[in-house]
């Protein structure tokens, strides 16, 4: 199939609680990009991290296998360095071919969990 999204995607509003209630890893509180590949080769994604108060951290690279989907939770990724609980950031996903991207939040501070789901901002093809 021929690939399918964008190339760019932004996701402004990202937050990890220090804090979950429920079993881990399933009820940990994190954000996470779903990014789906329809194309018939990998896709090669770059995250960068951008803050209010301090310089942007990354790239974080990912590979999503062609004719797939990965789940990326924003709590694991360790490299260049993990992304800091209780911080406001926004993040910027960089393809080498299109792909689609969704984001995910899971708030489980509190007995009652909280989950939002929304597709990213698609920036450029």
């Amino acid at each position: 199939m021929k690939p399918l999204g964008k190339r760019i995607w932004a996701i402004p509003d990202g937050y990890i609680p220090s804090k979950s209630n429920g079993p881990a890893p399933q009820m940990t509180s994190h954000e996470s990009a779903c990014i789906l590949n329809v194309g018939d080769q990998p896709a090669n994604v770059e995250i960068t991290i951008y803050f209010s108060d301090k310089a942007p951290v990354g790239p974080y690279k990912i590979t999503v296998p062609a004719e797939r989907t990965r789940h990326i939770r924003f709590n694991d990724l360790k490299d260049p360095q993990p992304i800091p609980f209780d911080t406001e950031y926004a993040s910027l996903l960089v393809s080498d071919i299109p792909v689609i991207v969704q984001h995910t939040r899971l708030d489980s501070r509190q007995a009652e969990n909280a989950l939002l789901s929304t597709i990213a901002y698609p920036a450029s093809e």
